[in-house]
């Protein structure tokens, strides 16, 4: 398949190059070089228009029939994921309308309306009802969607704190992130850069005279019970990152200097996830590739197995490791959530005095 693309990109460069040379020869004033396009020209040039549209439309159909389950839209893990998966795909198939109505048109306007001799062309100097029509249908069209996604956008970031959500605290830093979990008093304490003290282990620069600070704990690895709501805030140490969640829908900038936040309750256990026929496929598919270049995975001292996890990415090119900015997120039963959360140190006991 990469070497199919590769033929057709260059067919195309070579055809564009080709096409500019011409244009170039057209437009070279004063120089009789015969150039001048003949009914036969234009008839070619529009048979050819068509052909391109039929192309479109194949290759466009090829790609609907053999990718067009769009996987991704199956695999949401969070309540609020299938409102944006529908708004996805109303946006998907709206365009597609379009774009298929549109380049028929253009395409069957450039052959029928071709040059010939003797043919002159019909000219509006303006067309009130049609411009009417063009600006309008658009109009109605966008404000429908933008209005639309603005209430799914509030129903999702309307967190209503009487659901008591879980306060995570989520911290960005070229290039990992760190998570604090606001404690029993499901309060975190107050935090500033300008507190960090890597001497005493505080890497986040809490704040250490504060009550609702002792019982935090710091973790590199994100744990969430499935069904809880959780609302996270979100800090940067350096530059701006975006903490992409991509299963949960759910995505937002870390600003330095300023606490964003974003919340939503997880649906789907990491363990049910797995058993996801999508992400069986898909995991697969990779073991299969890191089985082929067996030698290459093992050099770097990575496991050659691999195993579906949810994943905290950073979604901002934020530097020359942004690509390995990740952290794993495990979905788990309340059961679970509380067995490891007791394991963890506070905040107050992990630091060195």
């Amino acid at each position: 398949m990469t070497a199919l693309l590769t033929i057709l990109i260059v067919f195309f460069v070579a055809v564009a190059i080709w096409q500019m040379v011409k244009i170039f020869d057209l437009a070279n004033i004063g120089s009789d070089n015969g150039q001048i396009a003949t009914d036969k020209d234009n008839k070619i040039n529009g048979y050819l228009m068509m052909a391109f549209l039929v192309f479109i439309y194949a290759i466009t159909i090829v790609s609907v029939c053999k990718w067009g389950d769009l996987p991704l839209l199956s695999n949401a893990a969070s309540e609020h994921g299938s409102q944006i998966d529908t708004l996805m795909i109303i946006s998907l198939v709206l365009i597609f309308i379009v774009q298929t109505i549109t380049q028929f048109l253009l395409h069957y306007f450039a052959f029928k309306y071709k040059g010939e001799k003797g043919k002159k062309a019909l000219f509006y100097a303006d067309n009130n009802t049609l411009e009417a029509i063009w600006t309008i249908i658009p109009v109605i069209t966008l404000a429908g969607l933008i209005i639309y996604g603005l209430f799914t956008w509030s129903s999702i970031m309307n967190v209503n704190e009487d659901e008591d959500p879980l306060i995570i605290e989520l911290y960005a830093q070229q290039f990992n992130w760190k998570a604090r979990y606001a404690g029993q008093d499901n309060v975190l304490g107050k935090a500033n850069v300008r507190l960090i003290d890597i001497d005493k282990a505080n890497i986040l620069g809490v704040d250490e005279s504060d009550p609702n600070a002792q019982d935090d704990i710091i973790t590199t690895e994100l744990h969430l019970p499935v069904g809880r709501p959780v609302l996270f805030k979100m800090r940067s140490q350096d530059v701006l990152h975006s903490a992409y969640m991509p299963h949960f829908r759910a995505q937002m900038n870390c600003v330095p200097g300023m606490i964003t936040q974003f919340g939503f309750t997880p649906s789907v256990t990491t363990a049910e996830m797995r058993q996801n026929p999508d992400i069986i496929d898909k995991v697969a598919n990779i073991n299969k590739i890191r089985v082929e270049n067996k030698d290459e995975i093992e050099a770097k001292g990575q496991d050659l197995r691999y195993e579906f996890d949810y994943l905290l990415i950073c979604n901002k090119i934020c530097g020359t490791s942004h690509y390995n900015m990740q952290m794993k997120i495990i979905v788990e039963t309340q059961e679970e959530y509380d067995a490891w959360i007791k394991e963890q140190k506070t905040f107050k006991n992990s630091l060195i005095n």
